[in-house]
């Protein structure tokens, strides 16, 4: 009699169980919500690409049922990281010229091989093994600038990855269109065709100040706010752009940028490194989210971006890998968060200037907050985009654990990445992709490496 009642209550609770898609499970969840809980023994409930429930496994387990069960003892199961800026297709052009200042590296070397061997296909190839590396490493949101972006937004999309996707408008002939006027109408045909996309935020993406016209930048800005789209543009990366503009114009990027009105809606400035206190007013007063590099700016030594005084200002500061060439080689985020920690350390003198739990929400909720997208990803909450990753703890490196946030930014690796969830689709299974052919990337990796090599002798 006990055991068929046991029975009976069993099969009640499973029909008044709620249906999900997919349960994950791990030792700690980390929610980054609003209260910052790391849930012990937690569980997240995703259904139709959204967070059902974050709580204890008993709580999810109890109320939920599930076609998909993914338990990770042996992990922490986090919001994907969000990379607040590179430009992925670069990847093919790794290691090609490293160690230099960024107007060489560009002037003598990337502008010259770019101008030789970018194309469609390049850009496709590149965004491959770009989306390839990011996925594997934990990143589920990137934001790009670069040429060809429909074709980015494509090979985005095909690896199941979440992007806020920027076409580059420069003010010389480039791979993609020659004029401004020609980016700007090719631009305007991509916002429309990725618009309402669930995974691709279509972008306008002017290079800088100093490569377009006052013209050009306005038009940037008109045709993003007609579309609602955001405006991508790196910011004060130099001092050298910094003392340029204060020689031709007596004032700074960005305030020459706000005199022109390009902050007046949507916009994300990567780097920011040589900004002043009124610099910071105009954004915090314009909304102005911030991409900061630490990688990137510490290889070309552009300087140290006053990251400490932003967050106590509260701008939305995300992290960024930028290159994957010259400036930086890699798309580690996890790299990332560990030297944006210390950099701030460092360099103020104070061990506390910016902490793990600050380097964490800067790679997840804050970097959201920057791309004006906090209510849909960044954190692990009821109603948001079901992005995640689980991340083994179960190495040499992730033991002993004490504090789950402190392991993630310093002790643990993009490698230690186990499985990743975007838009409530499995992308990355037990370290290996699902959705993109690796040996197919890699092989074609190689012969684009034999293709640029020639080009540049």
């Amino acid at each position: 009699m006990v055991r068929f009642c046991s029975f009976f209550v069993c099969a009640f609770a499973l029909a008044a169980a709620e249906p999900a898609d997919a349960i994950w499970s791990a030792r700690y969840v980390i929610t980054e919500d609003g209260q910052h809980r790391v849930i012990e023994n937690g569980s997240v409930a995703v259904k139709d690409g959204r967070i059902l429930a974050v709580g204890t496994r008993i709580q999810i387990r109890a109320r939920y049922s599930a076609k998909q069960h993914l338990d990770r003892p042996e992990a922490i199961l986090a919001p994907g990281l969000i990379n607040t800026h590179t430009h992925a297709a670069m990847s093919l052009f790794r290691g090609i010229a490293d160690d230099l200042r960024l107007q060489d590296w560009l002037e003598k070397f990337i502008f010259p091989a770019e101008a030789k061997n970018v194309s469609a296909e390049f850009v496709r190839w590149g965004t491959r093994l770009g989306c390839l590396e990011m996925l594997l490493g934990g990143t589920t949101t990137f934001t790009d600038m670069y040429y060809f972006e429909e074709v980015v937004a494509e090979a985005a999309k095909e690896a199941g990855m979440r992007g806020v996707l920027g076409e580059t408008i420069i003010g010389f002939p480039v791979a993609d269109n020659k004029t401004p006027a020609d980016a700007l109408a090719y631009t305007e045909r991509y916002l429309q065709r990725f618009a309402n996309d669930p995974l691709v935020v279509p972008a306008v993406a002017p290079h800088a100040l100093y490569t377009n016209s006052d013209e050009t930048l306005k038009a940037c800005r008109a045709l993003a706010n007609r579309y609602k789209a955001p405006l991508i543009i790196h910011l004060s990366e130099t001092k050298k752009e910094n003392d340029d503009e204060m020689a031709k114009r007596h004032t700074t990027p960005t305030k020459t940028l706000d005199s022109l009105g390009v902050w007046n809606g949507r916009s994300l400035a990567a780097h920011a490194v040589w900004v002043d206190e009124a610099d910071m007013a105009i954004l915090k007063q314009r909304g102005v989210g911030i991409a900061h590099c630490p990688s990137s700016n510490m290889k070309l030594a552009s300087g140290v971006a006053p990251v400490t005084r932003m967050l106590e200002l509260d701008l939305p500061v995300g992290l960024g890998p930028d290159g994957p060439a010259g400036s930086n080689n890699d798309f580690n985020l996890f790299e990332e968060m560990d030297l944006a920690a210390k950099l701030a350390k460092v360099t103020t003198g104070n061990p506390q200037a910016l902490p793990a739990t600050a380097a964490m929400e800067m790679a997840t909720i804050r970097g959201a907050r920057a791309l004006g997208m906090e209510k849909e990803i960044g954190s692990l909450e009821p109603g948001k985009r079901a992005d995640m990753i689980t991340v083994r703890i179960d190495r040499p490196n992730g033991q002993p654990l004490y504090d789950a946030i402190s392991q993630m930014v310093y002790a643990l690796k993009a490698g230690d990445v186990r499985d990743v969830m975007v838009n409530g689709r499995p992308v990355v299974r037990d370290g290996k992709i699902l959705t993109l052919n690796e040996q197919q990337i890699l092989a074609k990796a190689a012969e684009y490496r034999t293709k640029i090599s020639v080009s540049l002798q």
